[in-house]
């Protein structure tokens, strides 16, 4: 069993910064390709950003390029996601999740972590 746990959501006006961090712990001698996808309210949940179990591939919805990066920290099995040129649309719960097999996809994601909010409002 995985465990997630996100931390870093909060209130930011537009155009300012947030960074979200993800870590994992059970299982952590695996690699995990990770991500993060978010929920705005009365929205599906969507794919945002992930980065491969060795760090070496990383992938975005085209709304966030330029302005998210999602990284791997030093410590296994923690993800990173920097927040840049935040928009209002940008509001919604983000969730990390751990994918435990070696091809890195937008779905199919095995563990999940609780959410954490991120409003972006003036």
């Amino acid at each position: 069993q995985v465990q997630l746990v996100e931390s870093g959501g909060g209130l930011v006006q537009p155009g300012g910064s947030l960074r979200l961090s993800c870590a994992a712990s059970g299982r952590t001698f695996i690699s995990y390709n990770m991500a993060w996808f978010r929920q705005a309210p009365g929205k599906e949940r969507e794919f945002v950003a992930a980065i491969s179990w060795n760090g070496g591939s990383t992938d975005y919805q085209d709304s966030v390029k330029g302005r998210f990066t999602i990284s791997r920290g030093n410590v296994k099995n923690t993800v990173y996601l920097q927040m840049n040129s935040l928009k209002p649309e940008d509001t919604a719960v983000y969730y990390c999740a751990a994918q435990t097999t070696q091809t890195m996809t937008r779905s199919y994601y095995d563990y999940w972590g609780q959410g954490t909010q991120v409003t972006v409002s003036s």
